[in-house]
């Protein structure tokens, strides 16, 4: 579906105002009751957070997609990839433009018939991605950019590409489903003359795009490239990739290379011409992982950014991400900090003598949806306490670990289950272990007398279960110092170390699988 410039539901973005709270003690009851009022701090997914727009905060991986610098963001389900497609899409500025395209309803098929045949597989998809971006480049500065022609000397280009949508397509804004649509027809001659000189006919088939389109996409970007406005800000972004992901399926790692290269080479290009012009990708880090093709570490290295969130330290962090929250429903135009939510004084630490944001980051994978899930649960809990409490305080906290344990492993379900089939499986084993740390042995012994997983190994199960946060394994401490838990959810870049003995179920799963410490 698309997104076009300015579209977004204000109702989403109302807000019910509270008294404001105050830094005092004095006003506790105050406190309590503006608690009390609220139902939550806002919803988990993107689609359906109402405080999304209001409570956006600038993530490097957002500045680095809007300032052109870099066009592939990766990152985890629920690290906010889709809160920053949004914030592109909906940016409404004289001088900048985009599109988005959501590929839930894709029609897949009529992209499939548009493969190139006699080349490499990872380039089967180049010329007719590079299609639709161009086509949605060509839309924007045919009816939205108010600009056009910025110069006398792109009003040929402009005309160009008029000519050439209207007369393939019958209108100045088709519908993206109709660019490959069979039974289509390209007419790049008569009034339209697009110089391919190896095409004699005035019409190309969408049957027959693929042996042309090479030279059709070159005169296309030429003429785009040339009409972009310079002082404009132009984007075009890839958003749901993940849906319909198959690790069977050849063709779609086939489809998401051949968008990778697209948008590199488009990028690259619009560089070149002096346009600031952005293909933006937004793709789950596990399936980019899979993905093999040439130049992809030059891609990684070069024009992607991982979009990852702190516990402390200087970027932005989920104790920041919440205070925006606690502002906007609690403060009135007052900023609200985290102690004025949550009981951090020093005679009520968590178990260990850990601060509250602490024992909830822990048990988190350093996402936005799983602190505003923890945190919409304690509410829930502590609007059920009688006790009169005016602050979240521990009682609230552990009785919201159950309902949060439950949600974690049905979200980590839709990442692990396509990649390793027997997850489950591997999740009875630590549920027998019955420890959140165990050996190696005390795993192997367990999976072995497993009948469903006889023929396979236990040390690989502990690599998918690491590659996927599930569990860590515990490295020994060098000459600088002690021993620590390495989790691939802190560290993308670490590895599985088959050597090791000594291995930690993540704390946000100790509740479902019922483990001890």
């Amino acid at each position: 579906m698309f997104f076009t410039i300015g579209q977004w539901n204000r109702d989403l973005a109302v807000t019910v105002r509270l008294p404001s709270l105050t830094r005092t003690r004095g006003n506790d009851l105050s406190i309590r009751m503006s608690l009390d009022a609220i139902d939550n701090f806002g919803g988990i997914d993107a689609d359906g957070d109402a405080l999304l727009r209001a409570c956006f905060t600038n993530h490097e991986s957002y500045v680095s997609a809007r300032d052109m610098s870099k066009f592939l963001v990766l990152g985890r389900k629920g690290a906010g990839k889709t809160a920053i497609y949004k914030q592109l899409i909906l940016t409404n500025e004289p001088d900048t433009f985009s599109y988005g395209y959501s590929f839930d309803d894709y029609p897949w098929h009529h992209h499939d018939l548009q493969a190139e045949v006699g080349v490499p597989e990872e380039r089967r998809y180049i010329h007719s991605w590079k299609y639709l971006i161009l086509m949605g480049l060509s839309k924007i500065l045919l009816n939205y950019d108010q600009s056009q022609p910025w110069s006398v000397s792109v009003m040929d280009s402009i005309g160009a590409l008029e000519n050439f949508v209207v007369d393939s397509y019958g209108s100045r804004d088709p519908d993206y489903s109709q660019l490959f649509s069979p039974g289509k027809e390209l007419r790049f001659k008569g009034g339209l003359n697009l110089k391919f000189a190896q095409i004699q006919a005035e019409r190309v088939s969408i049957e027959d795009l693929p042996v042309h389109i090479q030279a059709i996409n070159r005169a296309v970007q030429d003429h785009v490239l040339a009409a972009l406005n310079p002082n404009n800000n132009y984007y075009i972004c890839f958003d749901q990739l993940d849906l319909g992901f198959s690790t069977v399926d050849e063709k779609y790692g086939q489809r998401l290379t051949g968008l990778l290269i697209a948008a590199r080479d488009l990028f690259v290009a619009a560089k070149e011409a002096g346009k600031r012009f952005n293909p933006v990708i937004f793709l789950r880090d596990d399936i980019y992982q899979d993905l093999q093709f040439e130049d992809k570490n030059k891609i990684t290295e070069n024009y992607s950014t991982r979009l990852h969130w702190e516990v402390e330290g200087p970027g932005l962090t989920l104790k920041q991400l919440m205070e925006r929250r606690f502002t906007e429903v609690l403060g009135n135009g007052t900023a609200v900090t985290w102690e004025q939510v949550f009981d951090e004084s020093p005679e009520t630490r968590m178990p260990g003598r850990q601060s509250k944001y602490q024992h909830i980051c822990d048990r988190t994978l350093l996402r936005p949806r799983d602190m505003i899930k923890f945190c919409n649960e304690i509410l829930k809990e502590h609007r059920r306490d009688e006790d009169g409490s005016p602050l979240f305080g521990n009682p609230a906290i552990h009785a919201a670990r159950d309902p949060y344990s439950d949600y974690l492993l049905n979200e980590i379900d839709d990442e692990i289950a396509k990649h390793v089939p027997m997850y489950k499986d591997y999740l009875e084993v630590l549920k027998i272990v019955g420890s959140e740390k165990f050996e190696f042995t005390a795993f192997a012994d367990v999976f072995d007398q497993r009948e469903e997983l006889a023929g396979h190994s236990p040390m690989d199960a502990l690599a998918e279960l690491f590659a996927f946060s599930v569990i860590s394994y515990l490295r020994p401490g060098g000459r600088g110092g002690g021993s620590e838990y390495v989790w691939r959810y802190k560290d993308p870049r670490a590895r599985f170390d088959s050597n090791i003995d000594s291995f930690r179920v993540h704390p946000g799963f100790k509740e479902v699988l019922g483990l001890t410490r």
